[in-house]
């Protein structure tokens, strides 16, 4: 998500170039809401950013005050109604949010939202209406119809639970908050211009040319007007756990996450892997491009040479996150393909960052071994995954997960490779320089810093 108040400037191509910069987060929808002071006009359907947006939708959306969105789902389904910004009026006039992240409360925020407008008017899975967190989210912040914007987050913000960084606004002022446990990463910048800037991604404030501020902080309001410029409210106390997920794979590799460079991060993680299960080869390479700093530093470590193994399709998404297994599968056979003359009669070490549920590395290993690799030795930059994320990530279930099933030996058998090896929880929590205790290890250690209600299932809120 991106946000933005900035007079001086064309809001709404700001913040089509600062979500083209965090197309990698979501690629289902994208929409953008825009505010000339009057009224907020929202802009949004489903596919890529610049599927969605052209110039003259771009033209069609003058302000000063814009947030933008683009939608990876992980509540709800992949449909219209489930793109954001949503949008509702209050009692002071309009209300637009776009949120990063998952609440794990949602049938007591719902419970609490029939108890302030009309049942008819709840949006509710059961009915042809928005399904999913942020849609209740939004109407509950509406119903405080006799409190300025800012009020109603101050008395609602503290009932979440889970992971959420939002941006949101009215007709004049931008607001972000992020979680206490500050789960998902949220930046603060400036414009040369002297606007402000919000975004999930420091990388989308390099693209617009926006100064790096700070962090929003966990358990920190940001309200930002015209005439006061920024200021900050605190609605709960820090108790960081950052999602070290957001350090393996999520994030760009040239995003600052709590003041580290993702790609020295993954870089390192990469030496570690290399100390922690080295092997006789001939050639490292990539499962390009999200193995690729991983590679570089298990390279360098083991002074084995680096080289291109597979060339990737620039033009097919982020597999992992298609929002169906024959999607991601098909993604796959699009996205990569083998250098022949390169891996031919060569033993090969293949860096990847995670095996989830193991289709990527599968058919990497079978691609290669037909291209006439000898050996095909697997390394990961990260722990085994092996227990659900709640928290914006879309791997719901343990059944859905490779390695809850199988021991590594049985995992090595099943993607079809010579050898294979994970970093360990500890050597990947060291390069992050992050204590462990400040950081969300769910995915690989099934301890959750906030608690998730029996019977929990994102996609079913």
């Amino acid at each position: 998500m991106f946000g933005v108040l900035a007079r001086e400037e064309e809001v709404a191509k700001l913040t089509f170039f600062g979500l083209f910069a965090l197309q990698h987060r979501g690629q289902e929808s994208a929409g953008i809401a825009v505010s000339n002071g009057e009224r907020i006009m929202v802009f949004k359907d489903m596919g890529l950013v610049s599927q969605v947006f052209d110039e003259a939708a771009l033209n069609s959306l003058p302000g000063h005050l814009a947030i933008g969105h683009t939608r990876y789902s992980t509540t709800g389904a992949s449909v219209w109604g489930n793109a954001q910004p949503t949008f509702r009026p209050t009692g002071r006039g309009g209300l637009a949010l776009a949120h990063n992240g998952n609440l794990t409360n949602t049938d007591e925020l719902e419970a609490i939202l029939a108890t302030r407008m009309p049942p008819s008017q709840v949006p509710h899975k059961n009915r042809m209406d928005s399904t999913n967190d942020t849609s209740i989210l939004t109407a509950l912040l509406a119903t405080y119809e006799d409190l300025t914007v800012e009020q109603a987050a101050l008395e609602v913000l503290p009932q979440l639970r889970g992971a959420f960084c939002l941006t949101f606004m009215d007709e004049n002022t931008l607001f972000a908050a992020r979680d206490p446990q500050g789960i998902r990463p949220l930046a603060l910048g400036k414009l040369p211009s002297g606007g402000w800037v919000v975004a999930s991604e420091t990388a989308a404030l390099d693209i617009v040319g926006a100064e790096i501020v700070r962090d929003v902080a966990p358990g920190e309001l940001v309200i930002i007007t015209e005439q006061e410029g920024l200021r900050s409210v605190r609605f709960a106390e820090p108790a960081p756990k950052h999602c070290l997920f957001e350090y393996v794979y999520l994030a760009r590799p040239d995003t600052l996450v709590e003041g580290r460079r993702i790609h020295n991060v993954r870089v390192k993680v990469g030496k570690t892997l290399a100390k922690e299960h080295p092997v006789e080869a001939d050639l490292v390479i990539p499962t390009p491009e999200s193995g690729t700093p991983a590679a570089i530093g298990f390279a360098a470590e083991s002074k084995i040479p680096y080289g291109q193994g597979l060339v990737r399709n620039a033009y097919v998404g982020r597999t992992f996150i298609q929002p169906s297994q024959t999607m991601r599968q098909m993604g796959i056979r699009l996205k990569l393909n083998p250098l022949r003359d390169v891996v031919k009669g060569k033993r090969l070490v293949v860096v990847d960052d995670t095996i989830v549920r193991g289709n990527t590395q599968r058919q990497v290993v079978a691609m290669l071994r037909h291209a006439g690799a000898t050996e095909v030795h697997v390394r990961i930059s990260a722990p085994p995954v092996q227990w659900p994320c709640f928290y914006g990530i879309d791997f719901a279930t343990r059944e859905e997960l490779l390695a809850p099933q199988m021991t590594i030996d049985e995992m090595c058998a099943a993607i079809g490779a010579d050898s294979l090896g994970f970093v360990s929880l500890e050597g990947l929590v060291k390069t992050t320089h992050q204590p462990m205790e400040n950081l969300c290890r769910a995915c690989f250690d099934g301890v959750y810093p906030v608690p998730v209600p029996t019977g929990y299932h994102p996609q079913e809120c």
